[in-house]
């Protein structure tokens, strides 16, 4: 008997860290536009899914995972609209 599996159970997921991925604004932090620049090279590695580590506000503490507001992007990775467009081109 044949079982389908979804896309999660044989998907390659890569995990993005965006303060070390890319920087495309130069300041020494990588940031949204960044990852957007890389999603055809991602696409070609194979990757099916993008995890994205912490881009909300917060103390960086504990590398973001700190989230101190739910509701917006912190500066340093860019805005609500980079974020937009990550969502959009990467579907």
């Amino acid at each position: 008997m044949m079982h389908a599996h979804s896309w999660w159970q044989t998907g390659v997921i890569y995990q993005v860290y965006p303060r070390s991925f890319l920087d495309s604004n130069r300041d020494g932090i990588g940031d949204l536009p960044g990852i957007i620049s890389k999603l055809d090279y991602l696409r070609w590695l194979g990757v099916d899914a993008i995890w994205l580590s912490p881009i909300y506000p917060s103390p960086m503490a504990d590398f973001g995972y700190d989230i101190s507001n739910y509701t917006a992007i912190h500066p340093l990775f860019g805005t609500l609209e980079d974020l937009d467009g990550l969502l959009h081109q990467a579907h």
